[in-house]
């Protein structure tokens, strides 16, 4: 039935719900885009997700991790028990304000930052607070209680970050395209004026076709079967407006803070609590370095365990417990009628912890993510980046930023748990599954504890 909902009618369900009080950025973001907009700019921006791009976000991400290496060294220095989703937290912001917002931050040591301080603010407005989450659950309400609802502050947040996209957008304008830093921003930028575009089969990043996005995608296949839509629906290859540019700018901050930085952290936690399986890990890391310098996009997929291992962790605390779609026209879907305009809720948390699916779902299992076990599963209890054409966008970005991170740290740090660890974690809510009360650990150098010889210095 998922499948049916999110790839092969998938344009019956196209739009995801509305929050209908949202304002510019947020507005044009990807995440509240609807029909025909939403596939133009989808349509442009999924090109700029190609491996080939991810390849060109690898110096920013080493640059914000090297950031991260330095605040968890003193960690390990101090040998105290620390918050490290905090520290993940400090890691992921210095990414999007780098891949995203072309600023270059360390918002560990330097929280007062502009930048900071006002994506801060977001966070504190956030839809993650009690009347958010309830105006979700009742958008057809929302309306009325609209006027309301303070939003000076938010203006203000709003405001920061746009004036902030435009400046730099026009100081792109007036350099020479050979000295325009190469970050996701200057990618949207060059999509203006770009005919590179995709057609709606070659959304799904989840299940994709292959890298070459301009392919023809690959042979109907019942696990990876893409819609198809006449070639006079496909979306126009359409410019990108600058309202949109800062849109997609913004979504880094809704869609790709905490979800990267939760993911992190509890991978580390469940590492902690499971020391033979972060000795795996270990060991694959030593492995890889004597074969690489240092990670980038193309050596990380050799990591195999350690992808087994953040595979699980989102299992286990998947981004979002669950996401919606519209019901944009009556549907029958196995025997059963959805009405147009209610609105369909897929429960992927619920679907993660299926003891049909998972047996002993709370375990930490990560060979449950084998090339043989994924085969031998069906592909849609497992849906931490959604899937279909309206699945996560920036999927491989996480990913990477993810794994450069991990690699590094377990070269050289060892994550152990101790009395201020909490088993089991309590989390925010079963909304957004964020920690509570941060994830505290102990973090020891690899060298120092096991009396090894100290590793060369970590680029």
């Amino acid at each position: 039935m998922l499948r049916q909902v999110m790839v092969r009618d998938f344009s019956s369900f196209t739009n995801r719900m509305t929050i209908r009080f949202t304002s510019k950025p947020m507005t044009d973001c990807l995440l509240f885009l609807r029909n025909e907009r939403w596939k133009r700019v989808r349509s442009i921006l999924t090109p700029s997700f190609s491996a080939a791009k991810m390849k060109e976000m690898v110096p920013l991400i080493n640059t914000a991790t090297d950031a991260l290496m330095r605040n968890l060294n003193g960690s390990a220095d101090s040998g105290e028990a620390f918050d490290i989703h905090k520290c993940f937290g400090c890691f992921t912001m210095d990414v999007i304000a780098s891949v995203a917002f072309a600023t270059q931050v360390d918002s560990q040591n330097n929280p007062d930052d502009p930048f900071v301080r006002h994506a801060q603010t977001f966070f504190s407005f956030s839809f993650f607070r009690p009347i958010m989450l309830f105006f979700i659950a009742f958008p057809f309400i929302t309306p009325p209680l609209v006027r309301f609802i303070p939003n000076k502050r938010r203006d203000q947040m709003n405001q920061f970050f746009i004036n902030s996209i435009q400046k730099i957008i026009q100081q792109r304008e007036e350099q020479p395209a050979e000295e325009r830093r190469r970050d996701f921003l200057q990618l949207m930028l060059d999509a203006r004026t770009s005919k590179e575009g995709v057609s709606l089969e070659h959304f799904d990043t989840t299940y994709p076709a292959g890298d070459q996005l301009t392919q023809p995608p690959a042979s109907d296949q019942d696990e990876r079967l893409h819609p198809q839509e006449p070639s006079s629906k496909r979306p126009k290859k359409k410019m990108i407006t600058e309202d949109e540019i800062v849109g997609q700018a913004f979504v880094f901050l809704l869609a790709g803070y905490e979800t990267s930085s939760n993911t992190l952290g509890f991978t580390c936690y469940l590492l902690a609590i499971n020391p033979e399986c972060q000795c795996k890990v270990q060991q694959e890391v030593d492995e890889f370095f004597t074969r690489h310098e240092s990670p980038d996009y193309i050596n990380v997929q050799e990591l195999k365990y350690l992808d087994m291992v953040i595979s699980e962790a989102l299992r286990l605390y998947p981004p979002g417990f669950r996401f919606a779609r519209d019901i944009d026209q009556d549907y029958v879907l196995n025997g059963q009628l959805l009405p147009k305009g209610a609105t369909l809720e897929i429960p992927a948390g619920f679907l993660h912890y299926d003891p049909e699916h998972w047996p002993e779902p709370e375990r930490f299992i990560p060979e449950r993510f084998t090339p043989e076990a994924k085969a031998a599963r069906h592909p849609f209890v497992y849906l931490p980046f959604g899937a279909g054409p309206r699945n996560c966008v920036g999927m491989r970005l996480a990913q990477l930023e993810i794994k450069m991170a991990l690699v590094r740290l377990f070269r050289r740090f060892s994550i152990v748990a101790c009395s201020e660890t909490k088993v089991p974690l309590e989390l925010k809510s079963s909304s957004t599954l964020g920690p509570k009360n941060g994830i505290f650990v102990k973090i020891q150098h690899r060298d120092r504890r096991e009396g090894q010889v100290n590793s060369p210095p970590d680029n």
